[in-house]
């Protein structure tokens, strides 16, 4: 703390014995008022509790940067001054490219920034582009991500009749697409890189339906662990190196489908939903769920009212499921 001085008499003044006392008072009441002063002086501001780590965003299919602006803009006001990257890749049609194509372009984009931040940075990714953070968060070997949050992500997979399915293959319903995305020709489509069949559902058109979804899905059953392959160990202990897991999804969601996958629940044979701890990739522990939430680090928010193009521009839904996260 600054002391600041008295200041003198004018150069007029004389040099009179009351006037040497004027002069002197205010020196002797000083030093006795010294302990008090932390009492006497107004409290001083807390101190800025330093800088938020970088956040990093990616959209979903027919997304782009701009779809993010409320997004910024809270951040900006609740956390101010931390740096917000959205990252303008794969926008628009774009989007419907390989997912592991995308992973490998975000993962040239995300990189830098993170060797930039060596305290942490968080992922908000939107959509499919959940579905693109997990993946990359299980083949980067040196990732600091703290905080994952999954804002409306089918991490289960998806099975339900979109807008975005009947404008892409207009010919087909949800019980048949497996005869497109299941092919090599259904798998260059990003959609179909997730698409999730129940494992009875076409029973009645091709017993083997099961082997199918294992043998012809070169994403989802991948990343969920559910066919061997030579990186699965090393992917597990990457996607283990994240602090933090926030899944947040909502019954009127309207695209993800069943909602529940946003939490990595699905559908069973019968189409009945099983929640994550009944799944069978969370009870092999197969790229580390149930490490996670042992460990405390799984948050989940539901939160029921929001539509799928809405959940990054919901205030309400900001200040619950996501602020909280970006510290």
């Amino acid at each position: 703390m600054e002391v600041v001085g008295v200041c003198a008499e004018p150069s007029g003044w004389s040099g009179s014995m009351p006037g040497l006392w004027r002069q002197r008072l205010p020196s002797a009441w000083a030093l006795l008022l010294l302990p008090f002063l932390p009492l006497l002086m107004p409290a001083a501001p807390a101190a800025h509790r330093g800088s938020y780590k970088p956040v990093i965003v990616v959209h979903g299919l027919f997304d782009s940067s701009y779809s993010f602006r409320h997004l910024l803009d809270y951040i900006n006001e609740t956390h101010p001054g931390t740096v917000v990257t959205v990252l303008d890749l794969f926008d628009g049609r774009e989007s419907l490219r390989p997912l592991w194509e995308q992973v490998q372009g975000f993962r040239e984009a995300v990189v830098p920034i993170m060797e930039k931040a060596p305290e942490g940075v968080h992922l908000i990714c939107y959509s499919q582009g959940g579905l693109v953070c997990r993946a990359l968060l299980s083949v980067m070997d040196n990732h600091n991500v703290d905080s994952f949050i999954s804002l409306s992500s089918p991490q289960m997979g998806q099975y339900g009749d979109t807008d975005y399915l009947k404008w892409l293959f207009p010919t087909s319903m949800r019980s048949n697409l497996y005869r497109v995305c299941y092919s090599p020709w259904g798998q260059e489509f990003s959609i179909c890189n997730y698409w999730h069949a129940p494992a009875n559902c076409c029973l009645h058109s091709d017993p083997h339906h099961d082997d199918l979804y294992l043998n012809a899905s070169s994403f989802l059953a991948l990343i969920n662990g559910e066919r061997d392959h030579p990186n699965a160990t090393a992917w597990r202990k990457n996607f283990l190196r994240v602090g933090r897991l926030v899944l947040i999804g909502g019954p009127d969601d309207g695209v993800i489908t069943p909602w529940q996958s946003s939490f990595f629940g699905f559908y069973d044979a019968n189409e009945t939903v099983l929640e994550m701890e009944e799944q069978p990739v969370y009870l092999r522990d197969s790229f580390g769920l149930k490490t996670l939430l042992a460990r405390g680090a799984i948050v989940r928010c539901p939160m029921a009212g929001i539509s799928h193009t809405t959940w990054h521009s919901n205030r309400t839904l900001y200040d619950t499921c996501i602020e909280p996260w970006l510290s």
